[in-house]
This record gives structure tokens, C-alpha cells and sequence, in this order.
């Protein structure tokens, strides 16, 4: 017990030593002035082009999700889950070690070439996290939870982490072991997961983009990571992140909207009245759209810019983040 103590210790002021340098240095490593610089670019998409025009730039509930921001991605970390994972990840390897195994990786990811290692680390967490946001609509308790999400009225690219507390346990929780069977560590996830959080800001953001645009930004994006990975002249870099987001326009774009989520499609997922062949919910893509044309839960019949957001009895639901925060817990009022 002594030993976990320690490591509880030793996690939360290791943490806060982390998050502290993150705020007062920035750099291109920082996640937290990642997340600040996804949200102003976002926001300022917002302003300059909106897709729903009568919608206030601070729409309701703008300074809830803003705050949920910074409470789901560091605070509730420094208080609570930085220290719970390092005991949980420490009791599971003495699990291990009661069989005399070292570790739970499977496979030798690190013979594959760099950029099939990252893909396949991406597709399998994306497909994990699909399956889980399904579950956090089927099982009730769950769903409880996943409700706060729900709570949005008027969406917004903040509206992307306004979401429970408990949803961080679920999804590590699910994702943990199948991402540590592929020898995933934080140094390889660290930009798998900058690039789930920015689509997940565009997700949910008051815009609309053509498809050969984002076709083209994923392109480049593409063209970059294989520039860093392979090329040293700063004109064939340049050469090769223009022609792979030429590639992306005109090869991907036409095929984006089922390939990828988009804000287009994820409107739909928050609809106040779901289809009747779909009553406990349509859309379920995290980052990619396939798995809902694969698993059958696709549904955008027409643009939803206007549609009522929210779920059956959202007028009982708390709106304050202290209620939020416990919701699911107990008796609720509408339940």
C-alpha cells in the first residue's frame, strides 16, 4: 500500500510540475497551447464564416463549455485522474507479473515503418472509441453521463468537451489495454491526439466545409508528417505538402463526408428526436464516419443547420457545472 501511496504522490506533483511548465513555456510539445491555439482557430471560424447565421457568437452555455475545456483536459487530471491512472496502470503490470509477464504488448509494432505504425494506432483507438460512445447511449447508467454532452442547445467548437467527468474513466478504461497490447506509449499517441481533438473542435463547430477543402487540409497534414519523417530540404518538403493536399482535394474530397466526421454529419448525433429505427441514437463517429456507414447507424437526411438540439426532458436537466457534475449519481430530477 506504501508503494501506491507514492506513486499517488509522485503523480499529482509530477502532473502539476507538468502542467505548470505547459502554461509558462509554450512550445510546439505543449498540449495544452495546442488546445488553445485549435480553440482560437476555431472561434475565429466561427466569426468570420458562420454556418448558422442567427446564431449568437456566444451562443448559450458558451462560457460552461469554454470552462469544460480546461476542466476535462487538465484540471480534472491534476485533482483527481493523473493519479488514479498511474495507480491503475501500476496494479494491472503487478497483475501481470503474478503470470511472470513484464508487459501486455502483443505485437512488435516497432518493426512496422513509422507512418503504419501511427495509422494503425489511429484507426484501431478511433474504431475502440467508437464502440464505447455507442455504449455510453445503450447502457443506462452510461447514458446518464453521457446526457451532459447532450445538454447542448446551440452548438459551438466548444461544445466538443462539454461532456462528464466519468466519460474520461470510460474511455481510458476501454482504450487502455488494447492500445498497450500495441506498444502505444504517450510519446506516440501525443499527436494522434492533437489531431482527434482539432477534428473533434471542427465536429462540433458552427461551420460548414466543403469536402475538397478538408480533403485538401488532411492532404496536407498528411504530406507533412510524411515530410518530417523522410525529407531534410525545406523545398521538398514545401513541393511535397502542396501536391499531397492537390491529392487530397481532388482524390479525397469527394469521399470525406464518409470517410470522416464533420459538423455536417455530427449535428445530426445530438438531434432532440432521434429516428424512430434508431431510438437510442444515430452517428456515433469520434473522428471517422466509416464505422457508422459500415455499422448501419449513418443518418443525415438533409442539412440539419436548423435542427433542435438537445434530448426529451433537457428542461430538467442542470445547467450548471456543479450539477453536471454530479449528475448520474443517485436519484436525478429528470429522470
Amino acid at each position: 500500500m506504501e508503494n501506491y501511496w507514492n506513486i499517488i504522490v509522485e503523480a499529482y506533483s509530477g502532473y502539476a510540475d507538468w502542467l505548470w511548465k505547459q502554461v509558462i513555456h509554450p512550445d510546439w510539445n505543449n498540449f495544452f497551447d495546442w488546445v488553445i491555439a485549435l480553440s482560437a482557430f476555431f472561434f475565429l471560424l466561427e466569426i468570420i464564416k458562420p454556418w448558422r447565421k442567427d446564431q449568437p457568437l456566444f451562443r448559450k452555455d458558451f462560457w460552461l463549455d469554454l470552462f469544460y475545456i480546461f476542466f476535462n483536459f487538465f484540471i480534472f487530471s491534476l485533482i483527481f485522474w493523473k493519479a488514479a491512472q498511474e495507480v491503475l496502470v501500476t496494479a494491472f503490470n503487478d497483475f501481470l507479473g503474478l503470470f511472470g509477464l513484464e508487459n501486455a504488448v502483443m505485437l512488435q509494432m516497432d518493426q512496422l515503418p513509422v507512418w503504419a505504425y501511427y495509422l494503425i494506432l489511429f484507426v484501431v483507438g478511433d474504431f475502440i472509441s467508437w464502440w464505447v460512445h455507442r455504449l455510453l447511449h445503450f447502457v443506462p447508467f452510461m447514458w446518464k453521463w453521457h446526457k451532459v454532452h447532450h445538454s447542448v442547445e446551440e452548438m459551438g467548437f466548444a461544445a466538443h468537451v462539454r461532456y462528464h467527468w466519468m466519460e474520461n474513466v470510460v474511455y481510458w478504461t476501454f482504450r487502455f489495454i488494447p492500445l498497450t497490447m500495441l506498444g502505444a506509449d504517450l510519446v506516440d499517441i501525443f499527436g494522434i491526439h492533437v489531431f482527434n481533438v482539432a477534428w473533434g473542435h471542427f465536429n462540433h463547430a458552427n461551420i460548414t466545409v466543403n469536402p475538397r477543402i478538408s480533403g485538401g487540409v488532411l492532404g496536407a497534414l498528411i504530406g507533412l508528417g510524411l515530410a518530417s519523417l523522410y525529407l531534410d530540404g525545406l523545398w521538398m518538403g514545401v513541393g511535397l505538402v502542396a501536391g499531397s493536399a492537390a491529392v487530397g482535394a481532388l482524390v479525397l474530397g469527394p469521399f470525406m463526408r464518409y470517410i470522416f466526421n464533420s459538423p455536417e454529419m455530427h449535428i445530426w448525433h445530438h438531434v432532440s428526436e432521434l429516428p424512430r429505427n434508431h431510438p437510442d441514437g444515430i452517428n456515433f463517429g469520434i473522428t471517422l464516419a466509416i464505422w457508422d456507414y459500415i455499422f448501419g447507424t449513418a443518418h443525415v437526411p438533409f442539412s440539419g443547420r436548423d435542427i433542435e438540439l438537445g434530448f426529451p426532458g433537457l428542461a430538467k436537466f442542470p445547467h450548471s457545472f456543479l450539477g453536471q457534475l454530479i449528475y448520474g449519481f443517485g436519484k436525478d430530477k429528470d429522470s
